[in-house]
């Protein structure tokens, strides 16, 4: 099997590793041979310096689609633009194609899933999301009995860093943010990793081929951490919760929630203690029950490895005598319809908040008597002590179970009292059981 490689850097040069040190272990579980026998690259140096010399290095990569001897096409230089036509005119012409390219398929995944279908090709994307971690292999296929009924995941190691680097370290963010770019975590701009973007983009793929609903970024809530404060992460500590940036998907088989923002996560369960760059997933079957992936989201080899592992599987799929394919987004494609997503303000949870308030005699009764008057219960309340130099002293808590909606007219109201000096910090919990 020929593959074409387009993109020969971090990730590419990781595939191009893989695909020739592994070379006899995929050979004996395939009974074929799998080799790069074309790259492209604008980068012509680079490319010849990584990839042995028997391999044709082309600066054009459409010169790789029309080339006739090349069975796939790995793309692997990323964002929206020359991408989406390598892979538009690829599936085209009739090749299979394996991407990484988590903004390509949450923005351009419905048009090239038809695409793919319409021409019997394959489109592989198991490095969009978590790295390493076979989680979309797993939903797709290991889950194909379940109904999956909820996934949340910690699906970006930059933001996971950083966050672990404010609650061990006691960082602010933007020291936390520097420590992670100096070490290569982050890159010189952070936008898509610290807003929730990235993030984003992944859960998006992970709630079409979840729940059979079409691909919907635009229908995505989305908030990232750089507004979060290092006093949010101890206090939710004290309450025994840690605070992660998830993607989080849920259905009920009529509505559809798919979300990320920073959350307080008891920190017994498992997934609030996966720290420093790693990615975790967790997803509840219906028969299953709750299932965690962990591993590598990023790097050269993690990726590289769920690159060639779509690689192996295209050619085993290929060899068969009828050519039948996995389903791309693992539903039928007659049977993926679309379902309400619900808006933010629809959703239910239970919420930290944070109020600073100046410390007046009847402002907890007040407080309280607020939550009362909407029928909303305070489940935990901590009022820091009041210090010498700090008159006004941080309140927290949690609420029961409520809609976000009535959260939020209850936050107002807290912020129109003569009392309160900024706004409220509200973050969503899950107990993820």
């Amino acid at each position: 099997m020929n593959i074409g490689l387009i993109g020969i850097g971090t990730v590419g040069g990781g595939t191009y590793r893989v695909l020739k040190d592994n070379a006899s272990a995929i050979s004996n579980k395939m009974g074929i041979d799998i080799k790069i026998t074309h790259v492209a690259d604008k980068n012509l140096k680079l490319a010849k310096d990584t990839v042995d010399k028997d391999i044709t290095v082309e600066e054009n990569a459409f010169a790789l689609i029309q080339n006739s001897s090349i069975d796939t096409i790995v793309e692997l230089i990323g964002g929206t633009g020359v991408a989406l036509e390598i892979v538009r005119k690829a599936l085209e012409n009739g090749k299979h194609v394996v991407t990484a390219n988590k903004a390509l398929i949450a923005m351009h995944g419905e048009e090239l899933v038809k695409i793919a279908n319409k021409n019997n090709v394959v489109l592989a994307y198991e490095a969009a999301v978590a790295g390493g971690i076979p989680i979309i292999k797993a939903i797709r296929e290991g889950l194909a009995a379940n109904e999956v009924e909820w996934i949340a995941g910690i699906l970006n190691g930059t933001t996971n860093y950083i966050l672990t680097e404010m609650k061990e370290n006691n960082l602010p963010f933007d020291t936390a943010l520097q420590q992670a770019q100096d070490l290569g975590f982050a890159e010189a701009d952070p936008t898509f990793d610290i807003e929730g973007v990235d993030a984003a983009h992944k859960i998006t793929i992970l709630a079409s081929i979840a729940f059979g609903i079409p691909i919907n970024f635009e229908a995505v809530h989305v908030e990232g951490i750089s507004s979060l404060s290092q006093k949010d992460i101890s206090y939710a500590e004290e309450l025994g919760y840690r605070i992660k940036l998830l993607g989080i998907a849920k259905t009920d088989n009529s509505n559809v929630e798919i979300r990320v923002h920073p959350t307080l996560i008891p920190e017994k369960r498992l997934v609030a203690n996966v720290d420093g760059p790693m990615n975790a997933v967790l997803v509840q079957g219906n028969m299953v029950g709750p299932t965690l992936y962990y591993g590598a989201g990023a790097g050269a080899e993690p990726t590289a490895s769920a690159v060639a592992a779509d690689i192996i599987d295209i050619a085993r799929q290929s060899m068969l005598s009828n050519k039948t394919l996995i389903p791309t987004l693992g539903f039928m494609p007659d049977k993926i319809h679309k379902k309400n997503i619900l808006s933010i303000e629809n959703i239910f949870s239970e919420f930290y908040l944070r109020l600073t308030m100046k410390n007046k005699v009847g402002l907890l009764a007040k407080i309280t008597n607020i939550f009362a008057d909407h029928e909303i219960s305070i489940n935990s309340m901590v009022h820091k002590e009041v210090k010498e130099n700090n008159l006004n002293p941080d309140i927290f808590l949690i609420t029961s179970k409520t809609k976000e909606s009535d959260i939020d007219v209850i936050i107002k109201e807290i912020e129109l009292l003569p009392e309160n000096i900024e706004k409220i910090v509200k973050i969503r919990t899950e107990e993820l059981k």
